[in-house]
C-alpha cells in the first residue's frame, strides 16, 4: 500500500463528493469507509486508477447511507444524480476543502483537527497521538466540527487568511509521537502554495522552511532548549534555508507585503548570519516596524523591543518594553534578558524566576529556571 498516495487522494475525493452534492460530514465518512475497503482489496488487486476507484466506492457508500436515512423521493434524486462511468474529472477542489475546514464557525482547535483529518489524510488515532489526548477525545472534537459545518456550501470565496492561521497553528504545535506536525504543516502549505499565487501563502511556506531549518540545533542532546544565539549553526539545514530564501524573494518581488512575508524576512536575516554577533539587527528592527504596521500586535512589539535592545543597546530596548503591558506573555523573560545585558543581574535573576513560573511549556520553564540559577550563582560568587 502506498500510504503517501492514499493521503494525497483523500482531500481530492472528499471534494469530488461535495461537488456532487454530499455535505462535508457525509462525504468524509464515505471516504473513510472507502479507505477501509482499499486497505482490504488493494494489496491483492491494486486498481489501475486509484482515485477513480476511491471516488466510485465512496460515492456508493454515500448513496447507501443517504438511502438509509433520507426519504424515498430524496433517495431517487441522489441516485439519478450519479454520473455515468468514465474518467474522473481533474478539477481540484482541495482549496475549497481548506476553506471549509477553516470555517469561521469552528474553534481553532477544531479547525486544526479537521484540516489534519480531511486535507492531511491523518487518522483520528494519529491526530490524537500528536496532540497527546485520548483518541475518544479527538474523535468527539472532529465529530463536533463536522456537525458544525454540516450542510455548509462554499458559494463565495473562502477566507485564505483563516486557512493560513490554521496551518500556522499546526506548525507551531511542533511534533510528538508518530506524526510530525511541523513536517505535516509544511507538506500542507506546499500543497496550498501549488493552488494559489497568493504572496502570503508563499510567505508562510518560507517562514516554516526557515524556522524548520534550525530544528536540529534547537535542543541539546539531553533535551534542553538552546536559545538562537547559542545554537550550533553547523546543524542548520542549509538546503531548507536556501529554499526558504528563494520562496521569500519570489513573494517579495510581487511587492504586496504581508505579515508572513515580514516574519520570514526576519527569519532569513537570522539564517544569513554566520554567527550570532554578525546578525543584522538594524534590518531586523526595520522589518519589525513593518510587522507592527501590518498587525499592531503586542507580541510583535515585544519582539521588536528585544531587537531594539540588540541594535541600539539594552536601555533602548527596555524603554521600548516599558510601553507594553507587563502582563503580556514572555514580557518578564524579555525584560530579564535586557536587564542582564544592561548589567543589572539582581533584577534579571528575579525576572527570569518570574518568567519561569509563567512559562507556557516545560522546556521553556526549565530554560528560564536555569537562567535565574546561573545569575544567582554569579551574584553569590561576587558577594
Amino acid at each position: 500500500m502506498d500510504d503517501a498516495l492514499l493521503r494525497s487522494l483523500i482531500p481530492e475525493v472528499i471534494a469530488i463528493l461535495c461537488r456532487r452534492g454530499a455535505d462535508f460530514a457525509a462525504a468524509e465518512d464515505a471516504v473513510q469507509d472507502a479507505l477501509v475497503e482499499a486497505l482490504r482489496v488493494w494489496p491483492a488487486d491494486p486498481p489501475r486508477d486509484p482515485k477513480g476507484w476511491l471516488v466510485a466506492v465512496a460515492w456508493r457508500r454515500f448513496i447507501d447511507a443517504a438511502r438509509a436515512e433520507a426519504s424515498r423521493r430524496h433517495r431517487e434524486e441522489l441516485v439519478d444524480r450519479e454520473p455515468a462511468p468514465g474518467p474522473v474529472t481533474t478539477t481540484d477542489d482541495t482549496l475549497q476543502l481548506y476553506f471549509l475546514c477553516a470555517h469561521p464557525s469552528l474553534t481553532p482547535a477544531s479547525a486544526v483537527a479537521l484540516t489534519l483529518r480531511a486535507v492531511g489524510g491523518l487518522t483520528t488515532q494519529q491526530i490524537a497521538r500528536a496532540y497527546l489526548v485520548p483518541e475518544a477525545t479527538m474523535a468527539q472534537r472532529i465529530s463536533r466540527a463536522k456537525r458544525t459545518i454540516a450542510g455548509v456550501r462554499l458559494t463565495a470565496p473562502g477566507d485564505l487568511a483563516t486557512v493560513l492561521r490554521v496551518l500556522y497553528l499546526v506548525f507551531n504545535e511542533g511534533y510528538s509521537g508518530e506524526v510530525d506536525l511541523a513536517v505535516e504543516a509544511i507538506r500542507l502549505t506546499r500543497q496550498l502554495a501549488g493552488m494559489t499565487t497568493d504572496e502570503e501563502v508563499a510567505g508562510l511556506l518560507a517562514l516554516m522552511l526557515l524556522h524548520h531549518a534550525r530544528r536540529a540545533a534547537r535542543t541539546s542532546p539531553d533535551g534542553r532548549l538552546v536559545p538562537l544565539a547559542e545554537q550550533d549553526r553547523s546543524l542548520w539545514d542549509t538546503r531548507l534555508i536556501a529554499e526558504g530564501v528563494d520562496v521569500l524573494q519570489a513573494a517579495l518581488a510581487r511587492d504586496r507585503l504581508g505579515e508572513y512575508q515580514a516574519q520570514a524576512a526576519i527569519a532569513a536575516l537570522h539564517a544569513d548570519a554566520l554567527t550570532a554577533d554578525e546578525t543584522d539587527w538594524v534590518q531586523i528592527v526595520e522589518w519589525y516596524d513593518e510587522l507592527v504596521r501590518l498587525t499592531d500586535s503586542p507580541v510583535v512589539r515585544l519582539n521588536r523591543a528585544v531587537a531594539v535592545g540588540q541594535a541600539d543597546g539594552a536601555r533602548a530596548g527596555l524603554a521600548a518594553l516599558a510601553e507594553l503591558d507587563p502582563a503580556l506573555p514572555r514580557h518578564a523573560a524579555a525584560a530579564a534578558y535586557l536587564h542582564e545585558r544592561d548589567g543589572d543581574l539582581v533584577t534579571a535573576a528575579r525576572l527570569y524566576a518570574e518568567a519561569a513560573s509563567a512559562a507556557a511549556n516545560v522546556p521553556e520553564r526549565d530554560h528560564l529556571t536555569r537562567e535565574a540559577a546561573r545569575l544567582n550563582a554569579q551574584l553569590r560568587a561576587r558577594s
